[in-house]
């Protein structure tokens, strides 16, 4: 297997849990360090704390789905996805539409869409 793989330093998916009030509840979010990471470089990009881009992350799923089940799994799915548009992995560009900050919004609707 590739050094890149195993060659990982252990505090990459070492979990940390986080304190975040949603929907006016508080409550706790384990994650490997790694996802935090990416979490905050997307708040960054969206102007905002990784805090209050998880709530809205929280609200927009509630919202469409009517439930937000598994939302530790999808904060680890919103990740990968927003990993590989930004690296070229998907057939969607970022762009700075207010909509969508992560994305093209011509091609959110039916292919990766990280906020809505």
């Amino acid at each position: 297997m590739c050094s890149i793989y195993s060659h990982t330093d252990p505090i990459m998916y070492e979990c940390r849990s986080r304190s975040v009030r949603i929907a006016k509840v508080v409550t706790s979010i384990k994650l490997e360090n790694m996802f935090w990471e990416v979490l905050a470089e997307l708040a960054r990009r969206d102007g905002t704390t990784t805090n209050q881009l998880i709530a809205r992350l929280y609200d927009e799923v509630y919202a469409y789905r009517g439930e937000a089940t598994n939302f530790t799994s999808f904060l680890r799915v919103t990740c990968m996805r927003y990993q590989a548009v930004r690296y070229g992995g998907a057939d969607v560009q970022p762009s700075l539409d207010p909509a969508c900050p992560g994305l093209n919004s011509s091609a959110a609707h039916n292919k990766i869409a990280l906020v809505s």
